[in-house]
């Protein structure tokens, strides 16, 4: 294939990538063709780039995770408070997660639970750092070991999404929700959360 081809092959498949996703999340039974439509391109080519509905969803997903990971790490540089970190770790991730929480309720359709947790692996990785520092300085306060602790984080942020694409929780309070409920899931006092992430909202 000539370097041509190669940068023609590289912006469809980009394109076909930029428009699924706002296909899936305008509706999110979106068919191979409809994206390829939404693409203007043949469903071949889409084929030629994905083989399968799920592993474009799969692509989807694997972007999603790096983009949260670059927002973690981006909302974490230079804070050395543990309870700040996560305050605006999770405000970070936010603002991004928001984009794909519909995303996110899609893959657990087509995506494996067992492979979304090793899509997340690195990112939980860093928080059970941040979380086991938090413990050792008495900023925490937890039954549950840091690794376990990262773990009701995670699951806590999918439970914020599930509740605003229910209709349960306004968009624009949610991450301001999430933050304050991990840190008291981390055994921050109630009022101390508000603080920090009310801080971090400031500082974003």
């Amino acid at each position: 294939m000539t370097t041509g081809n190669t940068s023609r092959a590289d912006t469809n498949r980009r394109r076909i990538l930029d428009v699924a996703l706002a296909e899936l999340l305008r509706d999110p039974d979106a068919s191979m063709d409809q994206i390829a439509r939404a693409a203007g391109v043949v469903r071949r080519t889409v084929y030629g780039h994905f083989p399968s509905r799920e592993a474009l969803i799969g692509t989807l997903v694997d972007e999603a995770v790096q983009v949260l990971t670059d927002a973690d790490a981006s909302a974490r540089a230079g804070v050395t408070d543990p309870a700040q970190a996560v305050a605006r770790a999770v405000l970070g991730i936010w603002e991004i997660a928001d984009r794909y929480r519909l995303l996110v309720a899609l893959a657990q359709r087509t995506v494996t639970v067992q492979g979304i947790r090793d899509r997340l692996a690195p990112l939980r990785e860093e928080k059970t750092r941040v979380l086991q520092r938090g413990l050792d300085d008495g900023v925490f306060s937890s039954p549950l070991p840091a690794a376990a602790l990262a773990f009701v984080h995670e699951q806590l942020l999918f439970a914020v999404m599930e509740s605003v694409n229910e209709g349960l929780l306004p968009p624009e309070d949610a991450g301001h929700a999430a933050a304050v409920t991990a840190l008291t899931a981390a055994g921050v006092p109630a009022d101390r959360a508000e603080e920090l992430v009310v801080r971090a909202s400031r500082e974003a």
